[in-house]
């Protein structure tokens, strides 16, 4: 799907992210123009095309959208989504790979958070945390 020319950075840096998030799996459910990322058969990000830019689309909190779409310009309301709970991020601006990483771990999360617990890959309360381990 990548296209040809095209800064698909967004979508490079967005999916790499998702191979550190356990049980995150790529599906086409929409066809070849949309490659729709699920953890527990629930979406958190979305890749298209076909609006002739590359597109990440991802959950957000109604407060953090409003904040995000506010401060970035390539940071609008969710394309073909709710736009009170979903945002795209567009090419072309001040958005960095760090930036992307914590968008699509919050995506994520959301979801994750309103799986039954006995579901959940991981706990959303301590995902991403420092653990006593890591201090060694």
């Amino acid at each position: 799907m990548k296209g040809r020319g095209m800064d698909t950075s967004l979508q490079d840096w967005s999916a790499a992210r998702t191979q550190e998030l356990p049980g995150a799996e790529l599906t086409h459910p929409f066809g070849e123009d949309w490659e729709v990322w699920k953890v527990r058969g629930k979406v958190f990000m979305l890749h298209t095309q076909v609006t002739g830019e590359p597109l990440v689309i991802l959950k957000a909190t109604p407060a953090d959208a409003r904040f995000l779409e506010e401060a970035h310009a390539t940071i609008t309301p969710g394309y073909h989504m709710n736009k009170k709970h979903w945002i795209t991020l567009s090419p072309g601006g001040d958005i960095d790979p760090s930036l992307v990483d914590d968008l699509v771990t919050e995506s994520y999360l959301l979801v994750v958070e309103n799986l039954p617990k006995g579901e959940r890959p991981v706990d959303p309360d301590t995902f991403g945390q420092p653990t006593d381990s890591d201090a060694e």
